[in-house]
Order: C-alpha cells, then sequence, then structure tokens
C-alpha cells in the first residue's frame, strides 16, 4: 500500500511543477502593470499595460483550467505504458465525467442544484472546458484520472475479435470509461454537494488552528518527504479546496494585485496564506545547514564537499527543489533531517504569528516575483519582518547543525572514513571497474544520461527484475521483483543519484532534476 501511495504521490507532483512557471509569469506581469512600481507607463489603456495583460493571460492558463492539468499529468506517472495515450484517455474519460454531471443537473431536480442560463456561477460549480459542473477541484481530476490510468492498464493491450478489431487500444478504454463514467457522475452529483459542507467546515477549523495549525502543517510537510508522501499534506492546501476554494496557488495568485493595493494587513486579507510558508526552510534554513556540514567536514575533503553542497544549497534556496540536499544528509545522519524538519516548523509558526503570510512554499524566485516585489508599496513592513526572522533561523539552523555534527560525530558529507573516500568519477571508470571492489561514491558529472540508467539498470539487478518504473521530480522510482538482488546503495550511487530509499520491493533512487532523461533511457534499456 505504500508504494502505491509513494507512486500516486510522486505523479501527483508532475503537473505541479508547472505552477512554478506559471507563477512567475503572473507576478511579473503584476509588478510590470503597477504604476506604482513603474510609474505612470503602467497605467491601464497605455500600450505598456495592454502588452503585458496580454502576456498575463496567458499565465493564466494553468491556473484556470488547473482540474485538467492534473488529469492529464496523473497519466504520465501512474500507467505502465503509452503514456501519451493514457494522458489522452484521461481527458477524454474526464470531459465526459463533467459533461454527465452537467446533464444530470440540468435534467433532474432532485439534486437540488440549478445551473443558472447566464451570470456568474454560484459557490459548488465551477466551468471547465467550457462545460459548467460541480466544482470537484483537484480531487475530482485527480480521482477521474486515477481510475482512467487504472483502465488503461488492465484493457489497453487487451484483444478483441477481429471484426472489433477497430475499438482496440485506446478506443475500448475510453468506452470502459464512458461507462463507468455513467454511475461515477451520477454518485458524484448525489454527494459531492455534502462534501463541499465538510471542506468548508474544514476549511474554518484549519483557519481556527492558527500558529498551531502553521507548526503542525510544515512540521509534516518536511518529515513526510523520506516517505514521499508529503504531497499529500501540501497537494490539498497548494492546490486542493483544504483552506481555500483552488488552492493556496491558485488563489493568491487570482488576488495578488488585490491584496497589494490593500492597505489592510495581508494576514486580515489572507489568513489562509500561513499554510504556505514552508518555502522559508528552503530559503534561510537549508543554506545554513549546508555551510554547517561544509565547517565541519575534514580539511582536505572540503573542496569536494563544497562542490557537492553548493549546487544542491542554490537549487533549493533558488527554485524550492530541496531534495538533493536534504537526501545528502537524510540517509547519513537523520536526526538533523528531524532537526530540520522542527526548525522550519517553528519558523513558519513563528513568522505568522508575526504577521507573515503568503505565497512562499517554493524558492527565493518566487518570493520575489509573487510576494516581495508585488507587495512592497503597502506591505513592505511584512518582508522585513520576514527577513529579520529568516536570518536569525538561518544562524540558529547553522549552530544547531554544527552541535550535533560534532557532538554525535556524525557521518556527514566529508567526515567519512579514510576508506571511503569521496571522489570523482569518469565513464571509464565506470566501464573498467570492478564492481566486487569499488565501493566509492562517485558523482560523474561527465556521465550521460544512458551512461547513469546502465549503472541503475545492473544496480537493481537488471532487467528482467524489474516490475515497474515511474519518476517525481527527483527520484526515479523502481518496483522490482526480487529486492535481494539490488546492490548496495554505494554502486548505486556510482550514477551520480544523491541516496537510495528502500521500501522492501520499492526502490527510490533519488537522481535529481534530469530525472525525467534518466528515465527515458533506462526504459529505452528495458
Amino acid at each position: 500500500m505504500l508504494q502505491k501511495l509513494q507512486r500516486f504521490g510522486g505523479a501527483m507532483l508532475m503537473p505541479s511543477v508547472l505552477f512554478a512557471f506559471a507563477g512567475l509569469v503572473v507576478g511579473l506581469t503584476s509588478i510590470l502593470k503597477n504604476p506604482d512600481l513603474v510609474g505612470s507607463i503602467a497605467q491601464e489603456g497605455t500600450n505598456w499595460f495592454k502588452f503585458w495583460f496580454v502576456v498575463e493571460q496567458g499565465g493564466w492558463t494553468l491556473f484556470n483550467q488547473m482540474p485538467i492539468v492534473f488529469a492529464l499529468g496523473i497519466p504520465i506517472g501512474l500507467a505502465k505504458k503509452a503514456n501519451g495515450r493514457a494522458a489522452l484517455e484521461a481527458f477524454v474519460i474526464y470531459m465526459t465525467f463533467n459533461y454527465f454531471i452537467n446533464a444530470f443537473l440540468t435534467q433532474f431536480t432532485f439534486f437540488g442544484i440549478e445551473i443558472p442560463k447566464e451570470g456568474k456561477l454560484p459557490t459548488g460549480l465551477t466551468q471547465i472546458g467550457g462545460v459548467t459542473t460541480l466544482d470537484t477541484s483537484i480531487i475530482g481530476s485527480i480521482v477521474i484520472a486515477s481510475i482512467a490510468v487504472w483502465i488503461h492498464n488492465k484493457y489497453f493491450d487487451k484483444k478483441l475479435p477481429e471484426l472489433l478489431g477497430i475499438f482496440q487500444g485506446t478506443s475500448f478504454v475510453i468506452i470502459v470509461g464512458f461507462l463507468i463514467m455513467l454511475p461515477v457522475a451520477f454518485l458524484t452529483a448525489l454527494l459531492w454537494p455534502k462534501v463541499q459542507l465538510g471542506i468548508a467546515a474544514l476549511q474554518g477549523l484549519l483557519k481556527a488552528s492558527g500558529v498551531i495549525g502553521v507548526f503542525l502543517y510544515t512540521l509534516l510537510e518536511r518529515l513526510l518527504i523520506p516517505t514521499g508522501l508529503h504531497h499529500f499534506i501540501y497537494g490539498p492546501f497548494m492546490f486542493g479546496p483544504a483552506v481555500v476554494e483552488n488552492g493556496i496557488t491558485a488563489y493568491w495568485a487570482t488576488h495578488i494585485q488585490e491584496f497589494a493595493n490593500n492597505t489592510a494587513p495581508l494576514k486580515e486579507q489572507f489568513s489562509q496564506g500561513g499554510f504556505s510558508l514552508h518555502g522559508n526552510s528552503k530559503v534561510f534554513g537549508l543554506p545554513a545547514a549546508a555551510l554547517a556540514m561544509y565547517v565541519t567536514a575534514k580539511d582536505k575533503k572540503k573542496k569536494i564537499v563544497a562542490g557537492l553542497l553548493l549546487p544542491a544549497a542554490l537549487t533549493g534556496f533558488l527554485t524550492g527543489i530541496t531534495e538533493p540536499i536534504e537526501f545528502t544528509f537524510l540517509f547519513a545522519a537523520p536526526v538533523l533531517f528531524i532537526a530540520h524538519a522542527v526548525l522550519g516548523a517553528l519558523m513558519s509558526s513563528i513568522m505568522y504569528a508575526l504577521g507573515v503570510v503568503g505565497n512562499f512554499g517554493s524558492g527565493l524566485i518566487d518570493f520575489l516575483s509573487l510576494n516581495w516585489l508585488p507587495m512592497f508599496s503597502n506591505h513592505s513592513s511584512q518582508m522585513f519582518i520576514q527577513i529579520g526572522v529568516g536570518l536569525t533561523f538561518s544562524v540558529i539552523y547553522f549552530l544547531v547543525f554544527r552541535f550535533l555534527i560534532l557532538k554525535l560525530n556524525l557521518n556527514t558529507p566529508g567526515r567519512e572514513s579514510e576508506d571511503s573516500e569521496t571522489k570523482l568519477y569518469t565513464k571509464q571508470d565506470y566501464r573498467n571497474k570492478d564492481s566486487k571492489k569499488d565501493k566509492t561514491i562517485v558523482k560523474d558529472d561527465s556521465a550521460t544520461h544512458a551512461d547513469q540508467a546502465a549503472i541503475i539498470l545492473e544496480g537493481l539487478g537488471g532487467k528482467d527484475n524489474i516490475a515497474e518504473v515511474t519518476n517525481c521530480v527527483t527520484r526515479l522510482r523502481v518496483n522490482v521483483k526480487d529486492e535481494t538482488l539490488v546492490k548496495d546503495d554505494n554502486f548505486l550511487k556510482q550514477s551520480g543519484a544523491l541516496g537510495v530509499a528502500r521500501n522492501d520491493k520499492a526502490i527510490q533512487v533519488i537522481i535529481g532534476f534530469s530525472v525525467g532523461q534518466v528515465r527515458e533511457e533506462f526504459e529505452k534499456l528495458l
């Protein structure tokens, strides 16, 4: 069950990463259309304003079509074969589901919901792909896309009689989906309005939880990273209806101009934004943690450690993708990861108590474009409070990490024993290696994705031992048939992997941003 949840969480993350660019576009255009920041050239009606308005509308694409994006993205992560066809099938099945709901609501009065012929839609209804339907948010799209993937995996290869051959493959999957969507849409129309009442109650509860709620949310979001289940914590908050309609990401983006122009404290305007402060540990905390690991490394290894930690810390600092640096110390010293989660939660809750809210789930790029620059005119005090608290915690992070590393003699990078020297390997080193003798960690920046895939495949027991393979943003997730055939972590790290996580037959190889290309080469070898 855990393996399936991990795969599902990874699949859910794939469409999520697209919103970083979309948010950047919306944030920058909001700045460039603001006369207080740019001057009179940005007044409404000028050519400058019109141009950036056009660019901004393109940035709204993902936010306005969020359920469809997730419906298309889930199959890419979960389908066992023909991912492109699975995405097409999921889209058709999901839209069929919404057309059925529209028809049920317009033709039968016992559902108690009336779709207005014109004007603004009431709460609970929305438009998806031009169809007025129940607002099931990304919850509905993820569930329907998951059903579509199940149908695809089960029936895509089903052989039909020759006479019916035209209905094989994608057509057959859509036919089965069409039949299943009839009862699913009926039950959704019947039951979802009651679920919406429960979501509204949950929103009120979480809003009232205040500082404690922010602390617990941030703590769990970090602690669950090693399991891959953290997507289930932040997903409903950032992209789902846990605290606000359509999620914090979309809500903040669509109200960013309104919040910027209003002089009332941001916490009064958008108190739900406290559940999006987990990015502060990425910007202020992890760089300080990396510095502590560098300072405590052996002198002769400091240069190598700097080469490993600096890119990882910089990646998390700028973009918010922190797995490379977190896994750098997670496997060697889990106590540091627990300290990181607690400190990050404390930082977020203190910031929230002092009035800091917004969309701070990623790195510095989003901090600037989506928060600090648009809000500077009327809410600069929040920025200075946030930076002050953040820098204070940078010092705390450094001192705590340095103390724990030295006090507990933790085996962080650069503190390994002499016989396990960290070194850089070339492709030729790998080809000439004696796998039984070579147990050193390899970081080969010159290796191609095909070379990496070949090393990983060999380390996982060869192609006959692979049951299925998927990936999320930074991890290659593989289910093997026999876990005893999988070689040790050091062998797999010869591919340049940052770490390995194991759970019986489920193996996660942490690669980094190039995991998509590595997976493609891996599947070619299969």
